[in-house]
């Protein structure tokens, strides 16, 4: 990082004048190890689970929504697979918790734990045991790829509640301050979801307070378990992870505090429109490269900002130093 500073230093331009970009390359010469790490073979880990808490009118989309998009993944027909293919980027799909039996696919990677999750308004989400088996199942996604950066995505009727729920659990904020309209919900919506947001964090109160993973088998979802699990393989293989939105941002809260250190390997794509996600970067500290009103999922906030990852490490590097292209620094 004091190498990439000492070049940022010496590039061909006014001190500081390529923002974020300069901080942003450090920061990725610190998570590589090196200058010029390779950023080319990017992979979008796009996980699927249900979630029970959709039974209670939280969503403005029916459970079985959540196995069609699955399926539409497969078939290169939604947001997802068009950014990827414009960004040059490799969509894994893995159902980690889909609440029907999906036909065998070679672009599915089945590795369900289980099917969907139970209302969180009535109880745990999961044991235990099956949040640190989903954690576990991300990490194995990403130890079965050769990757040079990993970005994360979502799929789930029901999920912003579950990591509304979540994203309150890990940081005491209030419901009001954290849950948003989701997938568009009207205001009767809205108020069923806060309601049950703040249901479940009274009935698993005390499974919320022994830690993180109880925090998560209590209140989340598969999903975000993997996605916890694709974070902190990527952090112990020095990848960087370009972290998504809403869901994605839980998932990450859940990773730092199994292992802080995992922060400083995250990059945070963009803010997303749903209520709580600002919340969710502040506590993590992180800046978001893009502010488009996003609220999709699937990793595409993640997809958008993987060409702006990629440029910074290029500006350092094929940019001339005032030295090489002879020209006169400032006074």
């Amino acid at each position: 990082m004091r190498q990439a500073s000492a070049r940022q230093a010496r590039l061909t331009k006014p001190a500081g004048s390529l923002g974020r970009l300069e901080g942003l390359a450090v920061r990725l010469a610190g998570m590589t190890g090196r200058l010029d790490p390779p950023l080319r073979e990017a992979v979008i880990f796009t996980l699927a689970a249900d979630h029970g808490v959709a039974a209670e009118g939280v969503s403005a989309y029916p459970r079985e929504v959540t196995a069609q998009m699955v399926l539409n993944f497969l078939r290169g027909g939604a947001a997802i697979n068009v950014l990827a293919r414009e960004v040059g980027a490799r969509v894994v799909i893995a159902d980690i918790g889909v609440d029907a039996d999906l036909p065998p696919h070679p672009e599915l990677r089945a590795v369900k734990v289980r099917r969907g999750t139970d209302s969180i308004t009535r109880g745990p989400a999961m044991t235990v045991d099956q949040a640190e088996q989903a954690v576990e199942v991300g990490r194995s996604l990403v130890r079965g790829q050769a990757l040079d950066v990993a970005l994360t995505g979502d799929m789930g009727i029901g999920n912003t509640t579950a990591s509304a729920a979540l994203i309150c659990a890990l940081t005491d904020l209030e419901p009001a301050l954290v849950v948003g309209r989701g997938t568009g919900i009207d205001d009767e919506g809205l108020k069923r979801k806060v309601a049950a947001v703040r249901d479940a964090l009274r009935i698993n109160r005390v499974s919320i307070a022994r830690g993180p993973i109880d925090a998560l088998a209590a209140v989340g979802g598969l999903e975000i378990a993997g996605l916890a699990g694709v974070i902190l393989a990527a952090a112990e293989a020095r990848k960087p992870v370009i972290i998504d939105g809403f869901i994605s941002g839980a998932a990450a809260l859940v990773a730092a505090a199994l292992h802080p250190a995992a922060i400083g390997y995250m990059i945070a794509s963009h803010r997303s429109s749903e209520l709580g996600h600002a919340a969710v970067l502040d506590r993590l500290g992180l800046d978001p490269l893009l502010d488009l009103d996003l609220r999709l999922g699937e990793g595409t906030g993640a997809a958008l900002a993987l060409p702006i990852v990629r440029a910074a490490v290029r500006l350092l590097n094929e940019m001339a130093t005032f030295d090489e292209a002879g020209v006169s620094d400032r006074a």
